[in-house]
């Protein structure tokens, strides 16, 4: 018994160079800030600058600990705890390199470029 296979292009295979990828960018909502990661603390812990001008202790939750990786000089989504707020908080989201690039181009990082460059 022969199985006849056919050839279908799928839509989402298709890439064209003229097109432009859209995405979808995760913002910072009511109280979560957007920081870089200064250096890794060890046990899931890193120090993040924030461009509410504050340095936080972060950890990566439970939930998203093996699938959220991030190291030194990342951009990442910062949610500060309700107790001792100013001092820790935990990382929720990573940024890509095309996104950081849209959130520079769109001045979302204008404060934290600004403590960054001293």
């Amino acid at each position: 018994m022969i199985k006849k296979y056919k050839n279908k292009k799928s839509s989402r295979h298709s890439y064209s160079k003229t097109s432009q990828t859209e995405f979808r960018i995760r913002l910072p909502k009511e109280n979560q800030v957007i920081g870089i990661v200064e250096t890794r603390l060890g046990f899931g812990k890193s120090r993040v600058i924030c461009t509410d001008g504050k340095t936080r202790i972060c950890r990566v939750p439970g939930r998203l600990k093996r699938k959220l990786w991030v190291r030194p000089n990342d951009y990442v989504l910062v949610e500060p705890w309700e107790i001792s707020g100013d001092e820790k908080g935990d990382i929720l989201y990573s940024y890509t390199k095309n996104q950081v690039a849209w959130l520079k181009k769109k001045d979302y990082l204008k404060t934290l470029v600004e403590t960054e460059e001293f």
